[in-house]
């Protein structure tokens, strides 16, 4: 698959029965319900005020957290994955996806006027917008986008890595390993590297492999997919190495 900005990963015609990612207890979801949901995020965040020019910092990494990176994607917006606790200066921070217990314990400090979105548990706090309700039930489609490819997709506080740049490593990944269609990428390592993400998720999309999360699991010796993303030892067949991944 050729494409030119993350949005193109996720577009209606992709839609299908074929297994796209696998959570940390082995569920499975098809492409259709990514895309789909993935523009239903995207509607929702947009009420929280993501847009061009913004950051979202995303705590965890399951599928809601996923979700939570291709909406603020499909707006233009910018993720950081694991972001500092004291965020009070920085102007372009504009919402928190993260649990609701992790929002509701005080511990993360926000630029005025930054939304908090929780997932998880209901939050009692009415200022924390709940991702999970509101997720399902937007509208599942999306407006038509024209993403320039040099808009920032990734941030780790230090580097920006934009769509172009983003998808010619994750491309280079794919032709030096070989992935093929139905590939699974076992991500065991922290998207909070934007190499993880390349690597990790951008890669098998675009090779029309399967994503596969650990998230918090405590497992490391359970083969689970033809690939392992790791700069340490994995139990799948193949290692990807995160050094590996080029972003010069």
């Amino acid at each position: 698959m050729t494409a030119e900005t993350v949005d193109d990963l996720l577009t209606r015609d992709l839609r299908d029965d074929r297994t796209a990612l696998v959570d940390a207890t082995g569920r499975e979801f098809d492409t259709h319900w990514l895309c789909t949901t993935s523009w239903k995020a995207g509607n929702f965040l947009r009420h929280a005020g993501v847009r061009r020019d913004v950051t979202v910092g995303i705590v965890g990494e399951g599928p809601l957290p996923l979700l939570a990176f291709f909406g603020t994607t499909l707006l233009e917006g910018t993720t950081q994955f694991e972001p500092p606790t004291d965020l009070a200066d920085a102007d372009d921070f504009r919402a928190l996806v993260a649990p609701v217990a992790a929002l509701e314990s005080g511990d993360y400090a926000l630029p005025r006027g930054a939304q908090r979105v929780g997932y998880g548990q209901q939050p009692e706090e009415p200022d924390i917008h709940h991702f999970d309700a509101g997720v399902w039930s937007e509208n599942p489609a999306f407006p038509p986008l024209d993403v320039d490819p040099e808009t920032v997709l990734l941030t780790d506080g230090a580097r920006d890595v934009s769509h172009e740049d983003a998808l010619e490593a994750a491309s280079e990944i794919g032709e030096s390993y070989g992935l093929e269609a139905g590939d699974r990428v076992v991500v065991r390592e922290s998207l909070a590297d934007p190499r993880a993400v390349i690597a990790g998720v951008l890669a098998p999309m675009l090779a029309d492999g399967v994503i596969v999360l650990t998230g918090d699991a405590d497992e490391t010796t359970a083969e689970r997919g033809e690939y392992g993303l790791s700069s340490e030892s994995v139990p799948e067949p193949t290692r990807i190495e995160l050094g590996d991944v080029s972003l010069e």
